[in-house]
């Protein structure tokens, strides 16, 4: 095993570049790794540390006197320096006066590398991507999450087809992180959570120029139950929830304080951060200021992203854990309970209960939702918060989602598109203009990297296949299933998702006969690959993977659907890349934004939808294909019923007369002229739009710079805040 002391000095900066997530985006630093010894690399899942730490100190040496090796070092360490130390930035050079200001982004999860599994799905993807490009961009940033030591849970499937979930301990000497040292000296935080003092360890994670901090609570000076809360993400019952939502929001401002990081803009990513606001209000209330101006300066300072557009997925706690733990701190805000519960107080049907969305957004003076779908459904749902404004008028403005594009797009693509579009597109990537030369790739050579990219994918799945017979003794049935005998010709649909009743994976066999019929065209095959993960605790979601699993089993689908257990950021790059078409079934209007075929599209892989989440703002009628209807059914099982019968027959239809005889409709040299016209349609239309830079530009220009300007503003003249009242029924959408 090697450590950073052992790797040459011509090459010592390769711990430094292992040790920043800058690598994970950038193909030439990828590449420097894989040149090491690529088995590795495959092995490792693409994970640098882990390949220098057993990487042999002769074959470093060795990699030390090879000349083309030498180079491409030499090349990847200028380009590293030169865009980590780059002064001209878009921020710097958009908002000059505002850069050296800071925001702070709190997220439950952060979905960065597979080689650190924090996430559990979209909104750790989306966070993730979202730091990404703000360092890009340049905007002063800081990440606080939790480092998960079990992580999510690792799939495995049974013999039945029945989702087990374990937990695999992460070996944190092998990730990019490194343990912090507050100034002071000491490793640990305290925080007291019920009059019980819990100690916090922290990680910093680099990704490009952001700095991410991830709490953790498994230290031996804590309780069992104690060091329980950062182990797992998503995991326990409510009191635990609330527990690690108290470390996230009260226990990461404490770390940034300790570290002496003062941000002037506070940005929450969803609920689960919003005692974040709490605390922020008793640090002011402690220096002497009354609860209302306190409340009213965090407010001016403080952003909110909802992600969820049904009101059970918020997160919402019972009067009795409230009381249980912040009995001895309302009085620290200057409150009494009546006071405290009205901050988050929200009338369920079941009862009354504390709204941790119903908190963030009192007290925050910008609150967005993900799409603009997202933003109706949230304007409607969020009404009664301002019971004197006009529901269109509902301060909640949309910033529709977008994707990271160096992390998602194929290495394939991207040489293609340096050939084209311009040598220099990936700076260039959310400029419309730039992608109307994505009409100039010939059709047959567009088309060879994406029967490629198919193929990689096919045998990254027979791969795994192959391992999960010879390592864990699979069942035979298990091989079948999992895509050994899927065709590299066939039409391939990818649904990759959460395993989960409203996204509806399994709408596509309401009529079976009829399926296999499509599936079963000699003339004309069509496969379908399902993956994703059902949450440990959702019974519906596993029956959903146990009845994809079982048709796959039967013998007239054989070879033609596969489940690839344990869905995680690795696989899915092989998916959004390497699949024809992107299958989204959720029952509308249930879904915020969605991404997935944001990134299916940038590798030219048109999406098959339902009007919902981000599609309807993104389908021109040229770059993909809509089924079902656009339409609020009610929520009893009838009204649940009837809408699935009308979106499968709808997305049967569009299967048989469009989609399938589209794709092989072929010319002469067996090129699919018209399909690929709907793939540069879906490249040319979707990336520039819905890529992370637009979307972090205007989450800059339209919430952050206008919070920057009302932080400045109080630091100027504190009586800026004074006389104001607190509420939400104001019309002070930025």
């Amino acid at each position: 095993m090697t450590d950073f002391l052992q790797i040459p000095p011509r090459i010592g900066r390769l711990w430094d570049l292992a040790c920043n997530l800058w690598w994970s985006w950038h193909p030439a630093a990828r590449n420097l790794f894989e040149a090491l010894d690529r088995p590795l690399w495959r092995k490792t899942q693409h994970n640098p540390v882990k390949v220098l730490q057993d990487t042999s100190f002769e074959t470093l040496a060795k990699a030390a006197e090879d000349p083309s090796f030498l180079r491409l070092y030499d090349s990847v360490i200028k380009d590293y320096d030169d865009d980590l130390g780059i002064k001209n930035t878009w921020f710097s050079n958009r908002f000059p006066a505002w850069s050296g200001s800071l925001i702070a982004y709190f997220s439950a999860e952060f979905g960065l590398h597979n080689s650190l599994p924090i996430y559990s799905g979209g909104l750790g993807l989306l966070a993730g991507d979202h730091c990404k490009e703000a360092g890009d961009l340049g905007i002063p940033m800081v990440g606080i999450g939790f480092l998960y030591p079990q992580g999510y849970l690792h799939q495995h499937i049974l013999a039945d087809g029945w989702q087990e979930a374990t937990y695999r301990p992460l070996d944190l000497n092998s990730v990019p992180i490194q343990r912090v040292k507050f100034p002071t000296g000491q490793t640990l935080l305290e925080i007291s959570v019920a009059q019980r003092t819990v100690y916090i360890a922290v990680w910093k994670v680099q990704v490009g120029r952001v700095p991410l901090y991830l709490m953790d609570t498994d230290v031996k000076e804590n309780a069992p139950w104690d060091r329980e809360l950062s182990a797992r993400l998503y995991g326990g019952d409510q009191d635990l929830r609330i527990r690690q939502e108290i470390i996230l929001g009260i226990g990461g401002v404490r770390v940034l304080r300790a570290l002496g990081i003062a941000p002037s803009v506070w940005h929450l990513n969803e609920g689960h951060s919003a005692f974040t606001l709490l605390e922020l209000i008793r640090e002011k209330v402690a220096s002497g200021v009354s609860f209302e101006a306190a409340a009213e300066i965090v407010r001016k300072n403080s952003i909110f992203t909802t992600h969820t557009a049904v009101r059970a997925g918020h997160d919402v706690f019972p009067a009795s854990l409230i009381e249980k733990y912040f009995l001895g701190y309302w009085p620290q805000l200057g409150l009494d309970q009546e006071g405290f519960w009205m901050l988050g107080r929200s009338q369920e049907s079941w009862g009354e209960l504390f709204n941790m969305t119903t908190l963030a957004i009192h007290l925050s003076s910008g609150c967005n939702a993900v799409s603009r779908l997202h933003g109706q459904v949230s304007r409607k749902m969020l009404h009664h918060l301002w019971p004197d404004t006009e529901e269109e008028k509902v301060p909640i403005i949309s910033i529709t989602n977008g994707v990271h594009v160096p992390t998602w797009v194929a290495p394939e693509l991207d040489a293609l598109y340096q050939k084209y579009l311009s040598p220099d597109w990936v700076l260039r990537h959310d400029e419309p203009v730039l992608w109307q030369r994505i009409l100039d790739i010939p059709d047959h050579l567009l088309w060879e990297v994406r029967q490629e990219l198919k193929r990689k994918l096919l045998s990254f799945i027979r791969e795994r296949a192959r391992l999960l017979w010879t390592e864990e003794r699979a069942d035979p049935a298990q091989l079948l299933t999992s895509g050994t005998l899927l065709d590299p010709e066939a039409l391939t649909i990818g649904f990759a998702r959460r395993f989960t009743s409203y996204k509806r994976a399994t709408i596509i066999f309401r009529q079976l006969d009829r399926l296999k019929r499509i599936l079963g065209d000699r003339w004309r095959p069509v496969q379908l690959i399902f993956a994703g993960k059902a949450h440990p605790a959702d019974e519906a979601g596993k029956r959903h993977i146990q009845q994809v699993f079982n048709l796959a089993k039967d013998h007239h689908m054989a070879g033609h659907i596969a489940f690839v257990e344990n869905y995680e950021m690795h696989v899915a790059h092989f998916f959004v890349q390497g699949v024809d078409v992107w299958l989204n079934t959720p029952r509308s209007p249930l879904e915020a934004s969605g991404t997935s075929g944001m990134k299916a599209s940038l590798n030219g892989v048109p999406q098959l939808s339902v009007p919902d989440g981000w599609w309807p703002e993104g389908y021109t009628g040229s770059n993909g294909w809509v089924f079902g209807v656009q339409q609020t059914f009610s929520h009893d099982e009838s009204q649940i019923e009837l809408q699935d019968a009308v979106d499968a027959d709808s997305l049967y239809h569009i299967l048989e007369n469009e989609v399938i005889p589209l794709y092989y409709q072929r010319d002469a040299d067996g090129v699919p002229r018209a399909w690929m016209q709907t793939v540069k349609a879906a490249i040319r239309s979707i990336v520039p739009s819905f890529c992370a830079r637009r979307m972090v530009k205007e989450y800059a220009e339209r919430l952050y710079v206008p919070a920057i300007k009302q932080s400045k503003r109080l630091q100027m003249d504190p009586s800026f805040a004074e006389g104001a009242h607190l509420g939400t029924n104001r019309e002070t959408a930025p």
